[in-house]
C-alpha cells in the first residue's frame, strides 16, 4: 500500500468518530502530514460543523505550511452562514498538497472543491480509496440513490433459525456478539424492527455500551398503523426515501421486516451473527420473492469474517448498484 493510500485509510478511520453525530452532513476525516509525520487530525463535528478539514487545519496551525492534507471526501466549495468553504480555508492555510478520495456528489461541490484548490496553486489529487468509500457509504447512497444505506442484522443458529418454535429468542448469541451489535447501533442514524417484533418483544433498541449511551439511534417500526410514543412508523421498505436526514438505517428484525427489505432489493449490507447451536425453530426469512435458484446467485460477497467469542460474524456486501 502506498503512503497516500495508507494516510487516506487513516482519514477514513477518523471519520468513524463523526458517525452519526455529524448528521445531516457526512462524517469525514482529515489528517495533516508533514515529512512523514502526523501533525494534526480532524473529523466532522456534531451537527455537521466545523468540517473535518477546518478542525485539522486549526489543530495544525503554522505546521500546515508545506504539509499534505489527506481527506476522505473532497473539500467543500460552498460557503454557508456557519463559515467559509473548506476549499478557501485550505487555499489560505499554507498547505502544499491535498489528496482526497471521494468526489463530493453534492452539486454545490462536485469537483469544484479540488478545482478551487488547484487555482490557488496547491497540488490537489483525487485518489480512490475503498476505505474512504466504505466510510462514506451512507452519504454516497443517499446522494446517488435518494435513500439511506440499509444494513440488515440477523442473529442465527447453525440451522438458520432466529427463535424456538415457541418464539423464545433471547439469547441466541453470546455477550461479545451482542456488544458488537450495540457498537453497530451506535453508528446508525435509525434502527428498525417489524411490528410483530415490537409487539412481542418490546425491544429497547438503544446502545448499552459504556460511554456510548448517548449514541442511541432513532427507533422505527415497519407498520401500516400508528407508531407508539417515541417511535416513527414506516409503512413499507419502499418508503425509506421519506426518512428525512437518515443516511444509515440498521434493520434488526424480525423475519417479516428482514424479508420485506430483501424482497424489495433494499439491503446493502448483511451482518450475520451465527451461534454454534441448533434450534429447529423459526426460520430467519420468509418468502423474499425468488422464483428461480439462479436469482439467488451472484448478489452477495463476503467482506469480513471474525470470531466473537463462540459466535461467528460474517459481513456481506450487495453487488454495487450504478448511480441513478
Amino acid at each position: 500500500m502506498s503512503d497516500d493510500a495508507r494516510w487516506l485509510a487513516a482519514s477514513a478511520a477518523l471519520a468513524a468518530r463523526a458517525r452519526p453525530l455529524s448528521r445531516p452532513n457526512p462524517g469525514v476525516g482529515a489528517i495533516v502530514v508533514k515529512q512523514g509525520r502526523v501533525v494534526a487530525r480532524g473529523w466532522t463535528q456534531p451537527g455537521g460543523r466545523p468540517h473535518a478539514e477546518a478542525m485539522a487545519l486549526k489543530a495544525a496551525g503554522d505546521a500546515a505550511n508545506g504539509a499534505t492534507l489527506y481527506v476522505s471526501l473532497e473539500p467543500c466549495a460552498h460557503e454557508s452562514v456557519r463559515g467559509p468553504s473548506c476549499a478557501d480555508l485550505i487555499a489560505a492555510s499554507g498547505i502544499a498538497r491535498v489528496v482526497a478520495d471521494c468526489i463530493d456528489p453534492d452539486p454545490r461541490t462536485a469537483g469544484a472543491g479540488l478545482a478551487r484548490i488547484r487555482r490557488a496553486g496547491i497540488a490537489a489529487e483525487h485518489l480512490p480509496s475503498p476505505a474512504c468509500e466504505r466510510s462514506l457509504s451512507g452519504y454516497l447512497i443517499a446522494k446517488r440513490l435518494g435513500r439511506p444505506e440499509v444494513t440488515l442484522k440477523l442473529a442465527l443458529s447453525l440451522d438458520g433459525c432466529i427463535a424456538l418454535t415457541n418464539g423464545e429468542s433471547q439469547w441466541i448469541t453470546g455477550p461479545q456478539a451482542r456488544a458488537h451489535t450495540h457498537a453497530m447501533r451506535a453508528q446508525a442514524d435509525a434502527i428498525l424492527v417489524g411490528g410483530g417484533t415490537l409487539r412481542a418483544d418490546s425491544p429497547r433498541l438503544d446502545v448499552r455500551l459504556p460511554g456510548l449511551e448517548g449514541r442511541s439511534p432513532e427507533r422505527w417500526v415497519l407498520t401500516h398503523g400508528t407508531a407508539p410514543e417515541g417511535w416513527h412508523a414506516l409503512p413499507s421498505p419502499e418508503e425509506i426515501a421519506t426518512m428525512a436526514g437518515v443516511q444509515y438505517l440498521f434493520v434488526e428484525g424480525g423475519a417479516g421486516a428482514a424479508s420485506a427489505f430483501l424482497a424489495a432489493g433494499l439491503v446493502d449490507r448483511l451482518l450475520i451473527y451465527r451461534a454454534p447451536i441448533l434450534l429447529g425453530g423459526r426460520p430467519a426469512l420468509a418468502d423474499i420473492g425468488l422464483t428461480a435458484l439462479a436469482q439467488a446467485h451472484g448478489h452477495w460477497h463476503m467482506t469480513e469474517r471474525r470470531q466473537l467469542g463462540s459466535d461467528t460474524l460474517e459481513v456481506y456486501e450487495a453487488t454495487p448498484c450504478s448511480p441513478e
